[in-house]
């Protein structure tokens, strides 16, 4: 299969080149030239497959440069955790994606790129550098997924005092062939460096560059597998399936409206967002306006212009009017956020994290205005409630339990590169440091 740039269709590349690119010459994402359906005996048949092995049957409709074995291997090593589907009501669940090494969604995406890549530079010689910018849970993720891997280096862009102090732990302390640099700036001002990187001739000579953003289709594919594995989990599939998807970089509702193209009877998405309304203007208006990024507790979505709407647009043929129909949108300010994570703990007894707080919300809101009551509805919680414990502790009067894994990086020690947000510092930072 080809992959095309959102920029132009006619840039057409193998999946290797597009994983290993990261992004296209001309700026745009890659996008599979075609989404192929699964047959009806996957869906039919589906509770009698792995996680593991949803995995595979949805890889291969994408990824055929690399044979059976070696590709089952991949995916069993990175999808090596659960998403287990927790029932709060009768017709709202949490589908539960932390169960990773670093307890956020983005473990699924990093684990399997990281084993991509170093399947396909095995026999490269020149070093690599992945370039990352993170609002939070992705850098982690990343560097998790990449630590000590031969050949590689990782440059997390991360924006100072923007993410919370346990995410900053994660970030920050594994050192080896992991980079950490701490930019003057917000989330947007590491994803522009980013890309600006891509483009940088003097880096081209120096390391064959990729990037573990959501901006890397390789990050998308393995994240649409636990739409399947929600669906998977329900008990009545003959109710219509909702999915509310806290959104901030539109990678994860990405891999959902792709994993629906695919055939997964997904009835509607609800984009849920903060107070970076960005998208849900779009919906109402029909304009797309970029605005700089509001800091929020639910940080990870703190995006004022997120990469992955190209792909969304370049889905729908820019129809406007084809997007509301399958997605709905609506967002949150910091006290609803609060006021959800109290109102969840003592209507169904669960901890939730500010992310999960305003997909319960948006779901809450989608439900109100539709009337439906009689639905099979996921909340995907991105992250354990532990990695915002200033937060969650202290709206719910009591102490977050946090996994051993997490707890163990906070006595480490930080290190970070302190960068200003334009190019030139940036590069000369990146070049002093990891050179």
């Amino acid at each position: 299969m080809k992959f095309y740039s959102t920029n132009n269709r006619q840039t057409q590349v193998s999946f290797r080149e597009a994983v290993l690119k990261g992004i296209a010459d001309d700026g745009g994402l890659f996008m599979p030239n075609e989404i192929p359906k699964l047959p009806e005996s996957f869906f039919r048949d589906i509770e009698k497959y792995s996680f593991q092995e949803i995995g595979y049957q949805v890889a291969k409709l994408f990824i055929d440069d690399i044979n059976e074995i070696d590709l089952q291997r991949i995916i069993n090593k990175a999808i090596s955790f659960p998403a287990p589907l927790v029932r709060l009501s009768e017709n709202i669940s949490i589908l539960e994606l932390f169960h990773g090494p670093t307890l956020a969604f983005k473990d699924f995406g990093a684990q399997f790129l990281a084993n991509l890549i170093e399947f396909y530079l095995k026999d490269e010689e020149k070093e690599t550098l992945i370039l990352v910018a993170t609002s939070g849970d992705t850098g982690s993720a990343v560097a998790n997924g990449f630590y000590e891997k031969k050949g590689i280096k990782v440059a997390l862009l991360y924006p100072g005092g923007k993410v919370s102090k346990t995410q900053e732990q994660q970030l920050t302390t594994l050192g080896k062939n992991i980079f950490a640099f701490e930019v003057e700036g917000v989330f947007d001002d590491c994803q522009r460096l980013v890309k600006q990187a891509f483009h940088d001739n003097d880096l081209k000579n120096i390391f064959s560059m990729t990037s573990a953003n959501s901006i890397n289709i390789a990050r998308l594919l393995p994240q649409s597998f636990y739409y399947f594995e929600a669906y998977k989990q329900i008990e009545d599939k003959s109710l219509p399936f909702v999915v509310s998807v806290p959104s901030g970089n539109f990678g994860n509702l990405t891999a959902g409206l792709m994993a629906q193209c695919m055939g997964l009877p997904i009835a509607k998405f609800i984009a849920a967002v903060n107070a970076n309304e960005i998208f849900p203007n779009y919906l109402e208006s029909g304009k797309y306006e970029p605005k700089d990024s509001i800091q929020t507790l639910s940080n990870a979505m703190d995006v004022g212009n997120p990469s992955n709407f190209a792909r969304i647009i370049s889905l729908f043929g820019n129809d406007v009017e084809s997007i509301r129909n399958k997605i709905s949108s609506s967002s949150y300010n910091d006290e609803q956020t609060l006021s959800a994570i109290k109102e969840i703990k003592e209507q169904f007894g669960y901890t939730i994290d500010p992310h999960g707080a305003v997909g319960y919300l948006a779901l809450k809101t989608y439900l109100q205005q539709s009337g439906q009551t009689n639905v099979n509805a996921a909340i995907l919680e991105t992250a354990h409630p532990s990695k915002f414990s200033e937060t969650v502790d202290e709206v719910l009067k009591e102490k977050t339990t946090m996994p051993e894994r997490l707890s163990a990086c906070l006595e480490k020690e930080k290190r970070s590169v302190l960068t200003q947000k334009d190019y030139a510092s940036f590069k000369e930072a990146l070049i002093k440091t990891i050179t």
